[in-house]
């Protein structure tokens, strides 16, 4: 994945999203953004990195069933593995983030409003390099 996203060599319990806050405004961006405010109103500021809310909540959600044609990039002999894709709005920041759901909870699991939270992922894995993202993981109920 993209480097300086989320944060790396931490443990899942301190794993986070990595955005940034601009100074003059307060407006919040993930992607990360390094150059410039992307809030139309604002004049600019300096942009500080702040890590995002750990836990959302369920806005929408997907699957998705079939390997995507190019130019995305994956081994053709591989056998395809379906994945659960959501949009999660954030909890403090009140923006909408997508990423895949853990492996194993599928759109059966989902359900919108449901609260979830970032955990590290493991995108791929070949030659001894692991590459990591995130991914979303229901909340577990505790009554």
């Amino acid at each position: 994945m993209v480097a300086g996203w989320f944060t790396q060599d931490s443990g899942e319990e301190d794993f986070r999203l990595l955005g940034t806050r601009c100074t003059a405004c307060s407006s919040v961006f993930f992607p990360r953004e390094d150059s410039f405010c992307r809030n139309p109103a604002c004049s600019g500021g300096e942009l500080a990195e702040v890590p995002l809310s750990k836990r959302g909540r369920v806005w929408s959600y997907t699957d998705g069933r079939y390997r995507p044609p190019a130019p995305y990039v994956s081994d053709p002999d591989a056998a395809w593995q379906p994945y659960t894709l959501l949009a999660v709005e954030l909890e403090a920041e009140r923006m909408v983030v997508l990423g895949q759901a853990v492996p194993g909870v599928s759109v059966a699991d989902l359900a919108v409003g449901m609260e979830v939270e970032v955990v590290p992922g493991v995108l791929n894995e070949a030659a001894g390099t692991v590459w990591t993202t995130w991914h979303w993981r229901p909340v577990a109920v505790t009554s």
